[in-house]
């Protein structure tokens, strides 16, 4: 069991330290593609701006989140009360990395300790849906929920990662059944999340059958978990840089998604997440049909310093959000989303 406890450590040590480095970053998300129509008579008040939105029936001050990236490490307890320390302050939503480690280890449950220091904020639990075919069930997804007083329970959906780690889980077989018996038996709404390879139309129509309202599509170009898994050991390198070219770009994934989305009967709450870097590419992100916008990478590096490198990055991203909303004549965030981006040739 040490031994195992130690790989466990040892893989996520490894995944936080190649992740936030500059090497994990490959590809193109697309916003270059379009563009904002500039206003020149925006005819609003900037100070009169409002930001806020409402996500998992909690009021938060802006439509970007602190996305999940990764857990179950001895460094996650302090980034992750950095993380926590910052959203509460700023009022935005957090989400928290893989738990699968505390399941599996109960003395690693306090490794996600983020609840007690964001009373306040929409807070995301995390799993993979790949361990439905490893002995966990619904008893096991609510536990993950419990762990952290969460709002909502990100299910990940890492193939490709999978594969290409030296000890991922391979066996991908019948998970949408599975899925569908374990939904109504949670007490908290499931967030279907790619991990940087994008979510096609077929997936969400997929997964929206079996129950599934909320998507996170995770494109591609920011963190590339193919490369990553590729630098944790040398057979694997070409490999992991072979599919760190596979995946869908964020705006095409997010394009996908509002398309299929909008034939449902049911609402759907849509997230884009993959390469956002600035307050622009969060207005693209929420133009071109989002209703929330993860960032991860960027927050994870911030996090690493203190809760204040945090609160700079957030306050940054806020301002660029605000003037981007400011340029364009738009008031809220509804309004926001009704602005048309052009596309760039």
């Amino acid at each position: 069991m040490k031994k195992e406890d130690d790989n466990i450590q040892n893989r996520k040590k490894d995944h936080l330290r190649i992740a936030t480095s500059d090497i994990s970053q490959t590809g193109n998300p697309g916003f270059d593609k379009y563009r904002f129509i500039h206003n020149a008579l925006p005819e609003i008040d900037f100070d009169s701006i409002d930001t806020s939105t409402t996500f998992l029936g909690k009021k938060v001050n802006y439509p970007f989140f602190i996305s999940c990236m990764t857990g179950g490490v001895s460094q996650g307890k302090r980034i992750n009360r950095n993380l926590a320390a910052a959203a509460q302050t700023w009022g935005i939503a957090m989400g928290v990395g893989s738990q699968r480690a505390a399941i599996e280890h109960p003395e690693l449950a306090g490794l996600f300790t983020a609840r007690e220091v964001a009373p306040d904020i929409p807070l995301i639990a995390n799993v993979g849906l790949v361990q439905l075919n490893y002995g966990f069930g619904a008893a096991e997804y609510q536990k993950i929920i419990e762990m952290i007083d969460a709002d909502a329970l990100s299910v990940h959906i890492n193939p490709i990662q999978e594969v290409i780690q030296p000890e991922g889980d391979r066996n991908w077989a019948n998970l949408l059944p599975k899925l569908k018996q374990v939904l109504p038996k949670l007490s908290k709404p499931v967030i279907a999340k790619e991990v940087g390879f994008g979510l096609s139309k077929s997936v969400i129509e997929r997964l929206y059958k079996v129950g599934v309202r909320y998507f996170d599509t995770a494109g591609w170009g920011g963190t590339n978990w193919s490369v990553v898994e590729g630098m944790r050991g040398k057979a694997d390198r070409e490999l992991g840089k072979l599919f760190g070219e596979w995946g869908i770009p964020t705006s095409e994934s997010i394009k996908s998604v509002k398309s299929v989305s909008q034939l449902f009967s049911d609402l759907v709450t849509i997230l884009g997440s993959g390469g956002v870097r600035t307050g622009i590419d969060v207005a693209k992100c929420i133009a071109l049909g989002c209703d929330m916008v993860g960032i991860a990478q960027p927050f994870a590096k911030a996090a690493l310093i203190s809760a204040e490198e945090v609160e700079k990055l957030i306050e940054r991203l806020a301002l660029e959000l605000k003037i981007a909303m400011f340029g364009v004549g738009a008031k809220t965030i509804g309004e926001l989303q009704k602005i048309k981006l052009v596309a760039v040739d």
